[in-house]
């Protein structure tokens, strides 16, 4: 029986900051050889496998997708080439995979099936943010995407900051870009005064935007240019 193959877990550019800068020329090279992805979306990996270096042509890899609606039944399917010997490589839409990405499910049944898994070194938004926040980083928690209901928006905002004044812990999450505004609006409405909010915007790229304050002092100056941007939010009370 041929051996099974590596499950690589490949992070991918955060925006248009190419691979250079954010990807080591090993990984790349260890990308080079691989010929299987599960891919969230073909297009964009398509736009980020060709700039690997010594990867042949697009038409000849195989992309099999993964996303948040692919039905559990499919992921067996997946691990096939890996069952099969081949090695496969896991693209999350943006940094690193299964990572608040739905990669996440497919790891899991890899371990259960006795597949290697190997992580690449690549960018995580979540890490660069709280490395860059100033905020606790021996405790914090990461929560994905708060609620949309204002209510119970407001309720989880109110809910977090108790934990963290509590357990001294920071509280990480992100939300839909267009509704950044919206709910950074509510966090100066909701918190302390006193209480730390870093917002993160457009890690690794040109205008890369990181800054720590406290409530009450973002509450007196403009809000950052962060419509439509990708941005993580960190909050210490």
């Amino acid at each position: 029986m041929n051996p099974k193959g590596r499950l690589y877990l490949v992070p991918t550019p955060l925006g248009e900051s190419g691979l250079p800068p954010v990807l080591p020329a090993e990984v790349q090279q260890r990308l080079s050889a691989i010929r299987h992805f599960v891919v969230e979306h073909s297009k964009t990996a398509r736009h980020f496998l060709k700039q690997i270096a010594g990867l042949p042509p697009l038409a000849s890899l195989e992309l099999m997708e993964l996303s948040e609606h692919t039905a559990a039944k499919v992921l067996p399917d997946l691990l096939a080439p890996l069952l099969n010997g081949r090695d496969v490589g896991l693209l999350s839409e943006a940094g690193c995979p299964a990572v608040a990405d739905p990669g996440a499910s497919l790891v899991r049944l890899a371990h259960q099936q006795g597949i290697q898994v190997v992580p690449l070194v690549g960018p995580s938004a979540i890490l660069l943010a709280l490395m860059a926040s100033g905020l606790n980083g021996q405790r914090f928690c990461f929560h994905g995407y708060l609620p949309v209901v204002q209510d119970a928006r407001d309720e989880k905002i109110l809910q977090l900051e108790k934990r963290s004044r509590q357990e001294n812990e920071t509280q990480i999450f992100i939300e839909t870009p267009y509704r950044n505004l919206r709910l950074l609006e509510a966090l100066l409405q909701r918190c302390n005064a006193q209480t730390q909010l870093c917002i993160a915007c457009n890690l690794t790229l040109v205008d890369e935007y990181v800054f720590t304050r406290a409530i009450g002092e973002w509450r007196q100056n403009s809000l950052p240019a962060i419509h439509k941007r990708p941005a993580v939010f960190l909050l210490q009370g």
